[in-house]
């Protein structure tokens, strides 16, 4: 398969499909060219987000599984399922993320290595429902990733750039996995 390794990249467009039935997701790099895949899953109790290298879902690589069914403070493994490893989990700060989202990033023996924590003025985005969500991601004092998104009435869009963390703090695949999660679960509950 000759495609773009996707946890070496520091930069991505994100796009979503508003009006699909079944959400979907398609990450790209600089160049274009198709980076991961997902088709969210209508009606689980449980979620269970797969991403593919692929649109045809035959080449699956990474999986975002929630551990419990409802969670106001939801945790959800991330594993890389070409090696068949945890990467790290994420896990939704309940009450904190009511007046602004709130996420830990964590390790593989799940301590916190960091945030994705929703940037602006979140008040006033909670008000006018359509104003996009923007998030900042960190690991220690450092600001290692930003999601910045646009909005239109058909697709979703957002740019998300880790290029200041050359050193790569962040695993790509932890970084990559944030993303998706943030648009799938932030999305779903604000857009």
């Amino acid at each position: 398969m000759d495609r773009p390794v996707w946890w070496a990249v520091d930069r991505a467009l994100v796009r979503r499909k508003v009006l699909a039935i079944a959400p979907k997701y398609e990450f790209f790099n600089d160049a274009g060219s198709l980076l991961l895949f997902c088709q969210q899953k209508l009606f689980k109790l449980k979620e269970d987000i797969r991403v593919y290298a692929d649109r045809e879902k035959e080449h699956e690589i990474m999986t975002i599984k929630a551990r419990q069914i409802i969670d106001f403070s939801a945790a959800y493994d991330v594993v890389d399922n070409q090696q068949g490893v945890k990467v790290g989990a994420l896990r939704r700060k309940g009450w904190k993320s009511i007046v602004r989202d709130s996420w830990e990033i964590l390790d593989v023996d799940d301590k916190v290595i960091g945030w994705a924590t929703e940037t602006g003025n979140a008040i006033l985005r909670r008000v006018f429902n359509f104003l996009p969500q923007r998030f900042e991601i960190t690991i220690g004092p450092e600001v290692v990733g930003t999601i910045r998104p646009s909005w239109n009435p058909f697709v979703f869009k957002a740019e998300v750039d880790f290029s200041m963390d050359p050193e790569r703090r962040l695993d790509r695949r932890l970084g990559m996995a944030t993303v998706l999660l943030l648009m799938a679960i932030e999305g779903r509950q604000h857009n």
